[in-house]
């Protein structure tokens, strides 16, 4: 069996080993690499997902489409198309990085500390969810979800409200969901 694990780095983002992602989450988690990605469908409708009551971190919390980690000679981009493909089913080309971002919060006794670049893309089709990773989804106007998280913060992970203040300011992803 695989072991999957995560990137540690130093702030610089330089490498300094690996960790199994089950032991990596704990109260002081190390930093280490990340990616979050945001999905938008042909109507430029944002794809979230409530986060599988199964997690460690962030159980039933919404969030955006996809977050994951990059194994140790993998790009972001092959990454975010694994981790897609695992929890929404979907095989995906049309993906770029749109700004890096680096963050660490804590709730409930566990930690995240990531370097994490966001990154956006396009899909055409409907999620096929993994029940371990996604618990629902759901489609928003990217007006609608701006809104959303105005009204009710709460709901929504924290790197995603603060990801969606970035990328609001992003041309790039004008440019995506024109």
């Amino acid at each position: 069996m695989n072991v999957e694990k995560v990137v540690l780095v130093d702030k610089k983002n330089n490498i300094l080993g690996t960790m199994p992602k089950a032991e990596v989450h704990q109260r002081k988690t190390p930093l280490h690499r990340a990616f979050s990605v945001f999905l938008f469908n042909k109507d430029g409708k944002l794809l979230l997902q409530q986060r599988s009551h199964k997690k460690k971190t962030w159980p039933l919390v919404w969030s955006n489409s996809c977050c994951g980690h990059p194994g140790l000679d993998e790009s972001n981009i092959d990454a975010a198309k694994r981790r897609i493909k695992d929890e929404l089913g979907i095989e995906l080309d049309n993906i770029l990085e749109i700004e890096p971002y680096r963050y660490k919060f804590s709730k409930d006794g566990v930690m995240e500390n990531e370097i994490c670049p966001i990154l956006a893309g396009s899909i055409s089709q409907e999620p096929q969810i993994n029940k371990n990773e996604v618990e629902v989804y759901k489609w928003i106007s990217w007006d609608d979800f701006l809104q959303e998280i105005k009204d009710n913060e709460d709901k929504y992970s924290p790197w995603c409200v603060e990801q969606t203040e970035i990328l609001n300011k992003s041309d790039k992803l004008k440019q995506l969901i024109k």
